[in-house]
C-alpha cells in the first residue's frame, strides 16, 4: 500500500481523484488544495506519489515538482492539467515528472499512471538496495 498526496486548487477535482483511487486501490490518500502546504504535509507523513495540477495559485505544478524532488528525488510526481500542450508535457517530463495527464482523463489513466510510477519506484529502490549489498559485501566473502 502506498501513500498518495493529491494537490489541486479545485475541491471537485480532489474529490474525484480521491474517489477513483480509494475505490480501486488500497492506497492511503492525503490531499490539499493549497500547494504551499505540501512541505508541511511531507514533514508529517512521507508519501510515495504526489499527483498535482499544473496551474494553481501560489505555486504551479512545475515549481511543486522541483520542491518535492529537492526533498526526496524518489517521490514520483504525476502532473495533471486542463491546459495540456506538447511543450508543457515535455517540460514536466524533462524536469522529472513520472507522467503528464491532460483533463479530461479516464479513471483508468490515473490508475495506470499511479501503478506505473509505483512499479518504477519499487525497481529503483530494489536496484539501490542490491547495489548496496554488492558494494558492502564485496570484501567480506573470502574463503578460509
Amino acid at each position: 500500500m502506498a501513500r498518495i498526496l493529491l494537490v489541486d486548487d479545485e475541491p471537485d477535482m480532489l474529490a474525484l481523484l480521491r474517489t477513483v483511487i480509494r475505490a480501486r486501490t488500497e492506497h492511503e490518500v492525503l490531499q490539499t488544495n493549497n500547494p504551499l502546504e505540501v512541505s508541511e504535509i511531507l514533514d508529517r507523513a512521507p508519501v510515495d506519489v504526489v499527483v498535482t495540477d499544473l496551474k494553481m495559485p501560489g505555486m504551479d505544478g512545475l515549481d511543486l515538482l522541483a520542491q518535492v524532488h529537492a526533498r526526496d528525488p524518489d517521490i514520483a510526481v504525476l502532473v495533471i492539467t486542463a491546459y495540456g500542450s506538447e511543450e508543457s508535457a515535455s517540460e514536466a517530463l524533462r524536469r522529472g515528472a513520472a507522467d503528464f495527464i491532460t483533463k479530461p482523463f479516464r479513471k483508468e489513466q490515473i490508475l495506470l499512471a499511479l501503478d506505473k510510477a509505483l512499479r518504477f519506484q519499487a525497481l529503483v529502490r530494489q536496484n539501490r538496495e542490491l547495489r548496496r549489498q554488492v558494494e558492502g559485501g564485496s570484501g567480506g566473502n573470502k574463503d578460509p
